[in-house]
């Protein structure tokens, strides 16, 4: 799913006047669809940013405010890192194709 089809998805959870998910990684996408089957069962969730920022996600939620500093903090590094790497191996992926060097399979 791309993510503008992520962010109609989850609209109700969407805290209004943002963007949402901003990474148009299938992949991504897929992880966080499975992650906020979870999320969306918590009361009061909503998020408003999923984006990279210096080739690193970002992923702004009000998870503080609900869970505490420090569960907050743990699901949303987590969330972060796994995306994060997600978008690397992406990366990664593209660079493979495009080397004129690699092999054909």
């Amino acid at each position: 799913m791309k993510s503008e089809e992520f962010n109609q998805k989850y609209s109700a959870f969407l805290e209004e006047g943002n963007y949402g998910l901003d990474i148009d990684i299938l992949a991504v996408s897929r992880y966080l669809d499975e992650v906020f089957t979870g999320l969306i069962k918590i009361p009061g969730f909503q998020y408003s940013q999923i984006k990279s920022k210096f080739g690193s996600c970002r992923f702004y939620t009000n998870l503080y405010e609900i869970l505490g500093n420090k569960l907050g903090a743990v699901i949303s590094n987590e969330i972060e890192k796994r995306v994060t790497l997600l978008m690397e191996a992406h990366s990664d992926y593209l660079n493979y194709q495009e080397d004129p060097t690699t092999p054909e399979l």
